[in-house]
């Protein structure tokens, strides 16, 4: 084999892009004061740096848009198996756990927000001026501003697969022009209420930032002179969830297109494999309760899972998704879409501002304003930005807002799931993206009702 050929190489290069460029970004933002004002994660300054790359011709031909979609996809998985193999304290009292429900359904309902917003604009486009419009492209609104870049590519790969050419670009835009609205509106809006003096309070808090080591590893872990080091075990436990993970959904796609036909080849054979990240997360969390039991019954001798270090792993493959993602734009399939993404980020923009600061001032009037950045940042980016955006007024994390952003992701899981589904659904026609529109109108409603119920619960027994 040719050591020097450069398909030998090719994934190391595409990876060394990636990682040089989150170090750079690391490096503009503490340099640049603007930018660092801006709050902007060095993970999309960094794709943005590769971005712009993509547009210098000699130096594009290095970047691959497909292996960076590639890296894109397995990132989300590998970034939510980190987390779900996490071990985590369940909240025990039974009013955190309706603020936690009640924080789940708010992330939900944002998703529904922007859904309506984004698939009603691309619908009343395709029906008037825009005949060769998707008319379900609306709907990649809640991937790239609520799911982020990862779920972005994954339906995006979807729609693209039922028509819409331009599906994954579209997408991965979408999320892009999210981070920028989550961390530019945010501190716009963070220095509205300084100057309004609503913030004096937060702006009290002392920032001791230091990390706390004592939760680097538990009493009862393997001890640091094993054969094998930590950190390997917490990958191989990682690949193992992704192993079993890519076997389950192959054999569910090889079992659809043999007794679905062509409905399980172009509609449940690429929803399963869209869904990696979710089928992941339940494993990693069979994995987990299935390690904790052995280690009960005396089976395993240490514990295995480390917090600390999935923790810097699921940052390690979220930070490297969002600068694949936003690397893989190809910037020339926009020009026929710029009309749909421009209207549809701007709008859903506004509707996500004005929802998550009427539900986060009806319901988390305590820390009002902490429940706001934290839910708008997470609703327009991801849940790190979220977290970027709170420790501004909240450094310390002395409210409820960061526990509630880490424990809404599975009652968030349970109420949104049927919005997954539908997604697939509404790219088959426009007939079934109004059926789709009608449906998430209703479940918005019903969600409001299940809310306010929760609501109403929670005040009177207060």
């Amino acid at each position: 084999m040719d050591l020097s050929a450069y398909s030998s190489w090719e994934f190391i290069i595409q990876l060394a892009i990636i990682i040089v460029s989150i170090v750079l970004g690391t490096l503009i933002r503490k340099k640049i004061k603007f930018m660092n004002d801006s709050l902007l994660p060095s993970s999309v300054i960094g794709g943005l740096l590769v971005f712009i790359l993509k547009f210098i011709p000699g130096v594009s031909k290095v970047i691959d848009s497909g292996m960076m979609e590639v890296l894109t996809y397995h990132c989300l998985g590998l970034g939510f198996i980190a987390l779900a193999l996490k071990n985590g304290e369940k909240p025990k009292d039974k009013k955190r756990k309706i603020v936690v429900m009640d924080a789940g359904i708010i992330t939900v309902l944002g998703y529904l927000v922007q859904a309506i917003i984004g698939l009603g604009i691309t619908i009343c486009l395709a029906v008037t001026v825009m005949p060769d419009l998707f008319p379900a492209a609306g709907l990649l609104l809640p991937m790239g501003f609520g799911q982020g870049t990862g779920q972005a590519l994954n339906m995006g790969k979807v729609f693209q697969s039922l028509g819409f050419e331009n599906g994954t670009t579209f997408g991965l835009a979408i999320a892009a022009v999210g981070f920028f609205v989550a961390c530019i509106c945010g501190v716009i809006y963070l220095n509205y209420l300084k100057s309004k003096g609503k913030l004096d309070k937060q702006l009290q808090r002392k920032a001791q930032n230091e990390e706390m080591h004592s939760n680097i590893y538990a009493k009862d872990e393997a001890p640091l002179n094993e054969s094998v080091d930590k950190l390997t075990i917490q990958i191989g436990i990682i690949f193992v969830v992704y192993l079993i993970t890519y076997g389950v959904i192959a054999l569910g796609s090889f079992l659809a297109i043999k007794y679905l036909g062509n409905f399980g080849k172009n509609t449940v054979s690429p929803l399963l494999w869209g869904f990696n990240f979710l089928f992941g997360s339940v494993f990693a969390f069979l994995v987990k309760n299935t390690m904790n039991k052995m280690k009960q019954k005396g089976f395993l001798k240490h514990q295995h899972i480390n917090n600390f270090l999935l923790n810097r792993l699921s940052g390690l493959f979220f930070d490297t998704m969002i600068v694949a993602g936003i690397a893989a734009i190809d910037w020339q399939n926009l020009e026929g879409v710029m009309i749909p993404l421009i209207l549809v980020c701007i709008f859903g923009t506004i509707g996500t501002f004005f929802f998550v600061k009427f539900v986060c001032k009806k319901v988390f009037k305590e820390y009002e304003h902490e429940a706001f950045f934290s839910i708008f940042g997470m609703l327009t980016g991801t849940a790190s930005t979220g977290m970027i955006l709170l420790r501004e007024i909240d450094p310390n994390f002395e409210t409820p807002a960061a526990d509630n952003l880490v424990l809404q992701q599975v009652p968030a899981i349970a109420f949104g799931a049927p919005i997954l589904l539908l997604i697939p659904f509404a790219g088959e026609s426009l007939t079934n993206s109004l059926i789709v529109f009608a449906l998430v109108i209703l479940m918005f409603v019903v969600y409001n009702v299940i809310l306010l119920r929760n609501y109403i619960f929670r005040k009177k027994s207060a």
